[in-house]
């Protein structure tokens, strides 16, 4: 694996850039990074927490070396605090219950949701009971006309519904959000990417509104940005190697650290908080000089590699944040997501930041809210296609990705890897393994889905196949 390969595999697992650079300098690949002891990852100049840190997310073990210090670490860590249970109960409104009321009365089964609806409408309307008995009766008629019928093939058709449109999209289409030439998937890839429920997006990004005067201040709204963009260091200065006197002499552009808002301070800061340069940096003039601790160019080239790489301002994962105005406000397009710390920033709107990271919104924000995310992506994946889909078979897909709590795949390793019939896991994938595996336990298929009934020649129990007619003929003689 080349290091670069390498270091996009370290960020992917949650190790930062610095980290990332520091580490290559000593290993090539994930499994020598693996397999090294804590002391010898302490010896590359992390702390002994952050190699501890990396070992647990590449997928290794603390060193067998120290069970006892292991021990101990774990002894000492302090015990975890219960989470605070935060509710904030919906108080139903006069109109809302008298509404409910009237639902009751009449023996009408309607979602609270349509009658907190209809109640918003008729706020202020001073409307007698017959009146908005009627109304509630006319709003279940409409309800129960829009139900599903009863054995009707609702995955049958939403997959249709779904599928044959995706056939008439492009295979390879790139979408510039706003003016920013940020490039983002769009057409049949994102499509695969959202009912694949990708842990990294092709083109991940971000969309993030900004409040109050940033909204309206374009340099305001600038300044937010480059907050939330990841500035490294040779983004704004140049770095010269002087073997002669073993040192590095780094050269800020003072027109680019001026637009990111960053002085010379803060470099000098930020390069002293890694533990491979602290105490070697120093302000000469207008240059950074970061001398080597000890005669040796090995030493030298491992700080440089450090120093080129080193995080100077920004938000890991966000590589590039333009502005972009909308109906008279600013807003932010990023290149890269990092929707946890984005949250935090200053200035921006969390109610209103999107997104594309499904998986990302599901860790943060909920399984309600990546619900809510499959839908709002692939109504406009479809939308920006010039397909019209009904957003209910969308729901339907939503729901089924989401409802044991955590986003599933539609594929063997999610949704269709999980059905209860043999047949049905045989039919999709890997045939062969799954008819072997079912006959080594014993498997039972009981043919209740439309698969397996179609492949073993017997109709389905959808529509008339559900419904059994019992006919039983008169006898002569018996009176009409």
């Amino acid at each position: 694996m080349a290091k670069k390969d390498t270091m996009k595999a370290l960020v992917n697992r949650g190790i930062s850039e610095e980290t990332s650079a520091l580490l290559l300098t000593r290993y090539n690949t994930l499994t020598s990074i693996g397999q090294a002891p804590v002391e010898e990852l302490v010896g590359v100049g992390l702390t002994e927490e952050e190699a501890q840190s990396v070992l647990s997310k590449i997928g290794k073990r603390p060193s067998k070396s120290s069970p006892a210090k292991a021990r101990k670490e774990i002894e000492d860590m302090a015990p975890l605090q219960p989470m605070e249970e935060i509710s904030n109960p919906h108080v139903y409104s006069e109109d809302e219950v008298r509404l409910r009321e009237i639902a009751d009365s009449e023996d009408v089964e309607l979602p609270m949701k349509i009658l907190v609806d209809i109640a918003a409408r008729i706020s202020g309307a001073d409307l007698d009971d017959d009146t908005c008995r009627r109304i509630v009766q006319v709003a279940a008629r409409m309800y129960t006309g829009h139900l599903m019928d009863r054995n009707e093939s609702a995955g049958v058709m939403a997959a249709q519904s779904i599928g044959e449109p995706g056939t008439q999209m492009n295979m390879r289409t790139f979408h510039y959000a706003g003016v920013a030439n940020i490039n983002v998937t769009q057409g049949l890839p994102r499509l695969i990417e959202i009912v694949d429920a990708r842990r990294v997006p092709s083109t991940p990004s971000m969309n993030i509104p900004l409040v109050g005067i940033a909204a309206e201040d374009e340099s305001v709204a600038r300044r937010v940005a480059s907050e939330i963009e990841m500035t490294t260091l040779l983004d704004i200065a140049s770095i010269e190697t002087d073997i002669t006197n073993m040192r590095l002499v780094i050269t800020p552009d003072l027109r680019k650290m001026d637009s990111r808002g960053i002085k010379i301070e803060e470099i000098q800061d930020r390069l002293n908080r890694i533990k491979a340069l602290r105490g070697l940096v120093e302000i000469s003039g207008f240059d950074v000089v970061v001398t080597s601790d000890e005669p040796s160019y090995k030493k030298l080239q491992i700080l440089y590699d450090t120093a080129k790489n080193a995080k100077i301002k920004g938000l890991d994962g966000i590589f590039r944040a333009v502005l972009s105005k909308n109906e008279g406000e600013w807003r932010i397009v990023t290149e890269g997501s990092n929707l946890k710390e984005v949250l935090k920033v200053e200035g921006v709107d969390s109610n209103r930041i999107m997104t594309n990271s499904i998986l990302e919104v599901a860790d943060v924000l909920g399984i309600e809210a990546a619900r809510n995310a499959i839908i709002h992506e692939a109504m406009g994946t479809l939308g920006e296609a010039g397909l019209d889909v009904d957003i209910r078979h969308i729901m339907l897909v939503a729901d089924l990705m989401t409802n044991d709590g955590y986003v599933k795949a539609i594929g063997r390793h999610g949704v269709s890897g999980k059905k209860s019939s043999v047949l049905a896991r045989a039919a999709f994938e890997i045939t062969a393994a799954h008819l072997l595996h079912a006959a080594m336990i014993g498997e039972v298929d009981s043919l209740e889905g439309v698969t397996e009934n179609i492949i073993v020649g017997q109709p389905v129990t959808l529509g008339t196949g559900a419904v059994n007619l019992v006919y039983t003929p008169k006898k002569k003689g018996d009176e009409e």
